[in-house]
């Protein structure tokens, strides 16, 4: 199989937020900047990649009327061990702005879905890639939702002020504005992406 086909699947054909919308409550919560949403990508991408490979590993061992409770289980490891990484390594902002978010990675149905889908029926390797793809694709869109939120509603990305003070519009950084802002992107988003 193909693995850029399997990536670029994640990046554009699939893509969790604009094409499948996936994952809402995090897209929303946590992109009031390009770098929470950033970093909420990353933090669900690693759990992706390392879960579809666990459960593709797992699969031919795991009988099916204990399929889904297994899974979770692995996704909670891996969920457990990324938060205590960014307990000890990552920035007291960035953990503290992801807070709740990252233990409910666990009950995101990104991560259960491709677990579902993908890596219970594939090789440990294409689940890897598909996890890449998935995850790249999640990080994308939350960071760009969270750096068009963060431009107009504070004048910054990544905390690079680029606008005066003056234009800033502070709706686009409450919960209002990330549906506004989500909606616009999706049909951007489905507007120039190849049929």
């Amino acid at each position: 199989m193909n693995y850029v086909k399997i990536i670029t699947n994640g990046l554009i054909k699939e893509n969790p937020v604009f094409v499948l919308t996936l994952g809402m409550c995090p897209t929303l919560a946590t992109t009031t900047s390009a770098i929470n949403g950033m970093s909420m990508g990353l933090a669900t991408m690693a759990v992706l990649i390392c879960t579809n490979t666990v459960i593709s590993c797992i699969k031919n061992i795991t009988p099916d009327k204990v399929r889904i409770p297994v899974f979770i289980v692995v996704i909670a490891a891996f969920v457990t061990i990324l938060q205590m990484f960014m307990a000890a390594y990552a920035p007291d902002s960035i953990n503290k702005s992801l807070g709740i978010f990252i233990p409910l990675i666990v009950v995101n149905c990104i991560v259960l879905g491709r677990a579902e889908s993908f890596a219970c029926k594939k090789t440990p390797i294409q689940s890897l890639f598909d996890g890449l793809g998935i995850g790249l694709g999640f990080t994308m869109a939350l960071t760009v939702l969270g750096a068009a939120r963060e431009l107009l509603g504070a004048g910054s990305i990544f905390d690079i002020e680029l606008l005066p003070e003056t234009t800033n519009i502070l709706l686009f950084v409450l919960p209002p504005g990330a549906f506004i802002t989500l909606g616009y992107l999706v049909a951007i988003f489905n507007k120039i992406r190849p049929e």
